[in-house]
């Protein structure tokens, strides 16, 4: 630990804090060193996480002589607290929070964050450090002092702190000693209505008690529950409510492996990820959020006018055009760093299917108040027509490869996967001939692939037809119900899956190079889909053993990046990672003994 505020290297310890409409990443010694404003895919005003050796973009509290730090979340919920202790055992507290409760009938969640600073013990000295940025990474240097704010503005950014604390030590980075609790709320250029402290206290009260009452509302396992728990209310936190859309993550260009040039831009909507936060969702009784994300989708799929694409916006007529920041080096120094994601302009076939996974609980699930109806079942019909078209005909596949085009077994797969399923609806619609319809087309399919995607003399269903690379995407082939976990060929491809692909405990997504080279790190989501594999196996023990260890690389706040390098244990790519924490909900729920037998029976 380096004392008196020098810099700490965290890697990828933060826990994210939010409402619903923002999002911001803090350090376990309470530095805020991301945070995107007004909205998840917005200009980030603090940028520190990917400013590389700058000292810009983040706000702070720096305590005189401090030896010791201790950071965690408050109880389910959306809060994080860090306690900073000096050398003569003074110390301050920090609360953390983005506003979200209920007020008038609404959910009042702002583009807002609230830091409370409170003595705890001595006469701490501390500095409070404001260092905004605006155009990815331009410091701001034009500042406006108020009564008891300071307006800051950069090009088209304007964000006002309202405190008090005092103003002139804040603008000076000057030291102060902190013998009262001192309040600071950052967002809109707007004035704080009533008493600052009260309004604080208050507020951070009832985001408590909204995440809690949240929480409570859960419908998950008897073990693992805090896990469960963590991952279910950071996928909360990655809806952007307005719309419905969820996000991959709240970063952009984490590098997947340092020095790899994998850095990519996360803060959009993938179709693909529906079918797993959907069932994640759905596994533990959060339909609001799982039937806003539908509405997300459907209002996508709606267009007839546009081709679908794998990603969008969150808003999702905004521009997702790639681009390089050049005022950022990158995290830790490793860039580029990239705004907007270019994958949206990729053929990526399993969208089709994705979507229509995605739906199947509006037809099936009877707690869902507005359940899915002939119209719906049209529409769906139409992205059903696309996947027959499409499902063996090249696309960059679910990993998306930039420079090369294959017939994707994954892909087909899930554009069979949406086939069958329409047939599934179209019998509990009582259209029996559309019923007929469908059911012969994905059989047709399901012939066609599972002969053509079978590689005898690799002794595996390999990553695209007519290759010889293992891919970890095909052990979902029985998830998805193509074929029998049991069946000899899929043992035979799960025997290869592990000779080639894991690393020490860890799965690779495929071993072979692609447009970057060869993969260094491991993809989080494939350890969980060979956890499930086992399990369905019957090889529960050794599932067992390899979800407990998933679960010791977790950060100390619980939650999860995309990558994971083998030798080291260090969590790399955007972060937190929707993909892997609707992975743990449902592999940890699928593990899990039950109720009854835990609780009642003892």
């Amino acid at each position: 630990m380096k004392p008196n505020g020098g810099a700490h290297d965290f890697g990828l310890d933060l826990a994210v804090i939010g409402n619903g409409r923002t999002a911001a990443l803090v350090e376990p010694a309470g530095r805020i060193a991301w945070w995107c404003y007004p909205r998840f895919d917005s200009d980030p005003i603090f940028c520190r996480l990917v400013a590389g050796d700058e000292e810009k973009g983040f706000t702070d509290v720096v305590l005189d002589g401090m030896v010791d730090y201790r950071s965690e979340y408050l109880r389910n919920t959306a809060i994080v607290s860090t306690v900073l202790t000096d050398q003569q055992g003074g110390a301050v507290r920090i609360t953390d929070f983005a506003p979200r409760f209920r007020n008038f009938g609404r959910v009042y969640r702002p583009p807002q964050l609230i830091r409370i600073i409170e003595p705890v013990s001595g006469l701490p000295r501390i500095t409070i450090r404001l260092r905004p940025t605006h155009d990815y990474g331009k410091p701001i240097t034009h500042c406006t002092p108020g009564s008891n704010h300071i307006r800051y503005e950069g090009g088209d950014t304007v964000i006002r702190l309202t405190t008090d604390a005092p103003l002139s030590y804040i603008d000076r980075e000057a030291p102060f000693v902190l013998n009262r609790t001192v309040n600071l709320v950052l967002g809109a250029d707007e004035p704080v209505q009533g008493e600052l402290s009260t309004m604080c206290r208050e507020f951070c009260d009832r985001t408590r008690d909204y995440w809690m009452d949240w929480v409570r509302r859960l419908s998950i396992s008897y073990d693992w529950q805090d896990h469960i728990i963590r991952a279910a209310i950071t996928l909360k936190l990655s809806n952007f409510e307005e719309t419905g859309g969820i996000i991959a993550a709240h970063t952009t260009s984490i590098p997947e492996a340092p020095g790899s040039g994998r850095t990519w831009d996360y803060r959009y909507c993938w179709l693909r990820d529906a079918y797993f936060v959907v069932k994640a969702l759905n596994r533990i009784g959060a339909t609001q959020t799982m039937e806003d994300f539908i509405s997300f989708i459907l209002s996508i799929a709606a267009n007839h006018r546009e081709a679908l694409r794998p990603v969008y916006n969150i808003v999702p007529t905004d521009s997702m055009d790639e681009w390089t920041a050049p005022h950022l080096k990158g995290y830790r120094g490793d860039g580029p760093v990239r705004v907007g994601n270019a994958a949206a302009m990729q053929d990526q076939h399993d969208t089709y299917g994705s979507i229509i996974l995605a739906a199947m609980p509006m037809f099936f699930d009877n707690r869902l108040p507005r359940p899915g109806d002939e119209s719906l079942f049209r529409l769906l019909e139409t992205l059903g027509e696309k996947a027959v078209e499409l499902a063996l005909k090249p696309d960059s596949g679910i990993w998306e490869f930039r420079g090369r085009r294959q017939v994707h077994t994954h892909s087909a797969a899930m554009c069979w996967a949406g086939i069958s399923r329409l047939g599934a609806i179209a019998a509990r619609l009582g259209f029996t001939d559309r019923a007929a319809y469908w059911n012969a087309a994905a059989e047709k399919l399901s012939t066609t692939l599972l002969a053509e995607a079978w590689n005898p003399r690799r002794n595996a269903f390999t990553a695209a037809l007519g290759t010889d690379d293992v891919d970890a995407s095909v052990l979902l082939l029985p998830e998805l119900g193509l074929i029998e976990v049991d069946d000899p060929r899929f043992l035979s491809t799960v025997t290869a899956v592990e000779r080639e692909l894991l690393r020490e405990k860890h799965v690779m997504r495929y071993a072979n190079s692609d447009d970057f080279g060869l993969p260094e790190t491991a993809f989080l989501i494939c350890r969980f889909w060979l956890i499930d594999t086992w399990w369905s196996l019957g090889r529960k023990e050794e599932a067992r053993d390899l979800f407990l260890d998933a679960l010791s690389h977790r950060n100390r706040y619980g939650l999860l990046s995309e990558d994971i390098h083998p030798r080291t244990g260090a969590l790399w790519g955007n972060f937190p990672q929707t993909y892997s924490m609707a992975g743990l909900i449902l592999t940890a729920m699928r593990l899990s003994r039950s109720w009854e037998d835990r609780y009642w029976r003892g």
